[in-house]
């Protein structure tokens, strides 16, 4: 009899390289098409083929059987073992007389599309309390108020809990019903005739919509949802040191929940402006300085703007040159995430006089040749 099965590759219709997945892929294919329950008008040609196709699955999917299938072919390894006296066990479906399992594996996904539902519990809802949706808003700040924290208050349009019937939906002086089609559980089990013997599908109730109650004398204000759409206006407090892209999570300020459920969260996301001075960088604050030609040569005490406001000063020591970095300890932003600042980094920047009057010209010459350098030629015509 074994002689006379085909090739599971060939039932299978893949090749004999092919992947678990492919081997899945096909098994999936060929047993929906094939399922009794979907050839009413020729039962029992499709249970031949099915069984045919499951059998061939169970091997194929299995990587000892597959291995064993591949060096011996149906009738695996004839004859005795040597050791105990018995056959090598190999290649069995399981199926027996379609009532009972094929070997263990799972063939929901396939019931579900040939059925339209889950069987036993995969399809169960909760019906306990749930929580509400988290919302999220963008919030813009300057650079100031990030380096310094701010209080903000924000306006979003959400839902509320309904005032008038505080969320149950019904009418004041009235209550749900429990639903009399599923008795309060919000699902509704129905039993299919399979191959398999009798299975049982669970679905969501139709009459109460998986709410497991029903709201005959609905509430005026929301209409029975629990919820009324508002604005409202939340005060936000954005700590010091925030970083652009950073969320501030305000709990239990979200959509609120339904069957006693908690509200959800609204997630505050921070972007903060650019600034025509300041920069960042990590937690320390960049900025360029200019500096007098004077003070760059000579050294000397200048304001440092910082961006609190306030001015720190600083020594600048002579022969400085354009480009040169300097540093304030602890000037810079606050770490949201520890104790510590940033630092206040600026760069200076030599300004080089562009108009002097005839005194100034002359006591650079004169710098000029006390310092060796060519002092500059004064314009006269083409030829001298």
């Amino acid at each position: 009899m074994a002689g006379q099965k085909r090739d599971y590759y060939e039932v299978l219709g893949v090749a004999k390289t092919a992947t678990d997945d492919e081997i899945k892929s096909a098994y999936r294919k060929l047993a929906k098409k094939y399922h009794p329950d979907a050839n009413p008008n020729n039962k029992k040609e499709a249970e031949e083929k099915f069984k045919e196709i499951s059998e061939a699955y169970e091997t194929l999917s299995d990587k000892q059987k597959r291995t064993m299938y591949d060096q011996f072919g149906h009738d695996g390894p004839q004859g005795f073992n040597g050791q105990s006296g018995g056959y090598y066990s190999y290649g069995g479906t399981g199926f027996d007389g379609f009532g009972g399992g094929f070997g263990g594996f799972d063939f929901s996904d396939i019931f579900s599309s040939v059925f339209g539902g889950g069987f036993g519990g995969s399809s169960r809802q909760n019906n306990g309390p749930k929580q509400g949706q988290d919302l999220q808003v963008n919030i813009e700040i300057s650079f100031e108020e990030a380096f310094l924290g701010v209080k903000k208050e924000i306006s979003i349009t959400k839902n509320e809990t309904c005032n008038t019937c505080h969320g149950e939906g019904t009418k004041p002086g009235t209550k749900a019903e429990t639903c009399s089609t599923c008795h309060g559980t919000g699902q509704i089990k129905q039993t299919v005739s399979t191959i398999l013997g009798q299975m049982q599908t669970v679905k969501t109730c139709p009459n109460c919509r998986g709410e497991g109650k029903i709201i005959k004398e609905p509430c005026p204000e929301c209409r029975g949802r629990g919820k009324i759409r508002k604005q409202v206006k939340i005060q936000v407090e954005i700590p010091a040191g925030i970083n652009e892209g950073q969320k501030i999570v305000l709990r239990g300020e979200g959509e609120p929940g339904s069957k006693g459920g908690p509200k959800g969260n609204l997630y505050v996301v921070v972007h903060i402006k650019k600034h025509s001075v300041y920069t960042r960088k990590g937690d320390h604050v960049l900025c360029d300085i200019p500096i007098t030609f004077t003070q760059a040569t000579l050294g000397g005490e200048i304001e440092v703007p910082l961006v609190d406001g306030r001015k720190e000063k600083y020594k600048i020591p002579e022969g400085t040159q354009t480009g040169t970095k300097f540093t304030i300890r602890n000037k810079g932003f606050k770490s949201v995430n520890g104790n510590w600042n940033g630092d206040f980094i600026f760069t200076v920047i030599v300004q080089t006089p562009k108009r002097l009057t005839q005194e100034q010209r002359n006591l650079l010459v004169e710098l000029a040749k006390t310092m060796n350098e060519q002092p500059p030629i004064k314009k006269r015509g083409l030829f001298g």
